[in-house]
């Protein structure tokens, strides 16, 4: 679970939970990671703890590890709300930082209860992404968000993400929507820069429009967009937070020479599906995630050796021992 604004390792929500304390800190993999933020947010732990219930509810249903201890993971995948709730409430966890849940779906009442029980929860904001599979009309996606945002007090944040859902949020429609109190922005991943400028130039007033592919944050930012809502930044978030501060700052060259100098791992985090390369780089670097949750499995030897090469180019900004 994290939160890719812009920013350090403040930005990441990482969630420790008494189950991994009592049952895997026996597994080296887990061990190290855990210790290292336990020892760091000891002192923060008072000032941070929520409703033993509403916290334990929140970490077992936002974490993408689960069903432990077979993976562990906090890339940068959409929730997963899982079975056994009632039993997950008896789990402690301390979250840090921002925490918003992805709680779309390709049906509007799933959507809302989802987003109704994140709320509950006491997360922070949630990300909604373009109905899948169905097909929707450009007025059923509006009706569609907008019955999600009249469900919650909560900020929203739409994800437009054609090559995964097949509809794309046009334009017009994310005009409209954002006319809509808590619709705050969208996370766009069309890669239409022609389209992304133009919801910039006539959303209202605020609209803030993230960047959801790493290749496409400078370009985004160029024409008014806010920041990125990134895969990379797993590895390398200092230096994208680097390569936005510069371009904010109106030093362009240095924030184009740092977008090519990392251009050939954003690509390498997409040779296969995301999250597989993300969370296979994090493992080969020595941050422990374990392996994606079925259907998606392990990249196979060729794409290993690929996604290797690259990564051995850079600097990694992660805490590893």
């Amino acid at each position: 679970l994290y939160r890719t604004w812009l920013g350090t390792e403040e930005r990441f929500v990482f969630l420790f939970l008494d189950y991994i304390h009592k049952h895997l800190m026996k597994i080296g993999a887990y061990k190290n990671a855990f210790n290292f933020y336990l020892k760091k947010t000891r002192k923060k732990v008072k000032k941070f703890q929520k409703n033993y219930n509403k916290i334990g509810f929140l970490a077992l249903t936002l974490f993408v590890a689960v069903p432990l201890p077979v993976t562990g993971a906090w890339t940068g995948c959409l929730i997963s709300w899982l079975l056994e709730l009632e039993r997950k409430k008896s789990m402690i966890a301390i979250a840090l930082g921002v925490i918003i849940a992805g709680t779309g779906s390709n049906s509007t009442a799933e959507a809302i209860a989802t987003t109704k029980a994140a709320e509950n929860v006491g997360v922070d904001a949630c990300l909604l992404v373009v109905p899948y599979y169905n097909k929707p009309t450009q007025e059923g996606l509006y009706q569609h968000f907008k019955k999600i945002a009249d469900s919650t007090k909560l900020p929203c944040i739409l994800y437009n993400v054609p090559a995964r859902t097949v509809t794309s949020l046009a334009m017009d429609t994310v005009v409209k929507l954002s006319q809509i109190d808590n619709i705050v922005g969208i996370k766009e991943a069309s890669g239409d820069i022609s389209q992304i400028a133009r919801i910039i130039t006539e959303a209202k007033e605020g609209f803030l429009v993230y960047s959801g592919n790493d290749d496409d944050t400078l370009p985004i930012l160029s024409v008014g967009g806010y920041g990125v809502i990134s895969v990379a930044s797993h590895l390398v978030g200092n230096q994208i937070q680097e390569m936005i501060q510069s371009a904010i700052s109106g030093n362009i060259e240095k924030a184009a020479q740092i977008h090519r100098y990392l251009l050939p791992l954003f690509k390498a985090m997409f040779i296969v599906s995301n999250p597989i390369p993300i969370k296979y780089a994090l493992n080969y670097v020595g941050f422990p995630v374990g392996k994606p949750r079925m259907p998606l499995v392990p990249p196979d030897e060729k794409t290993v050796v690929a996604i290797n090469e690259v990564v051995d180019r850079y600097k990694i900004d992660l805490p590893l021992n």
